[in-house]
């Protein structure tokens, strides 16, 4: 599979969006649909482009699901992707450049060539309230 991007669904319910390095688009893109708590855009514009001063509105938000994206600045991982019941999905190997966007389910991963890697979620953290931990050897 040699796409630019690839959005997992299970059920009809996106499970992960992977942008890859090579994407290419114009002026801006929203893989995310307006309702998911993590918007996710490429934007690409042209020298001179202006866009306009602004500030974002103090808005109550209720977000049930932490979602997390991943840019792999370096390296090669396997990601495995899982079902919001905690089964196995897909596996999806990111390279440098990559970035993947964790919407629903559960995920793990095993580190094929050393990473450096930027990780990006909701806040705050509640600690062990945050996690339920998937029993998979990842083998």
């Amino acid at each position: 599979m040699n796409k630019s991007f690839e959005i997992y669904k299970h059920k009809n319910e996106v499970i992960a969006i992977v942008i890859r390095s090579n994407f290419k688009g114009k002026d801006m893109r929203f893989f995310t649909e307006d309702s998911s708590s993590q918007q996710l855009a490429f934007i690409s514009h042209k020298k001179g482009k202006i866009i306009e001063p602004h500030r974002h509105n103090k808005i109550k938000r209720e977000i049930y699901y932490t979602q997390e994206v991943d840019i792999l600045k370096k390296g090669k991982i396997k990601v495995y992707l899982y079902t919001k019941n905690g089964e196995f999905f897909k596996n999806v190997i990111l390279n440098s450049g990559d970035l993947i966007l964790f919407a629903s389910g559960g995920h793990g991963y095993r580190v094929i060539k050393d990473i450096e890697m930027i990780l990006v979620k909701q806040g705050p953290y509640a600690g062990d309230k945050d996690k339920t931990y998937i029993d998979d050897d990842l083998s």
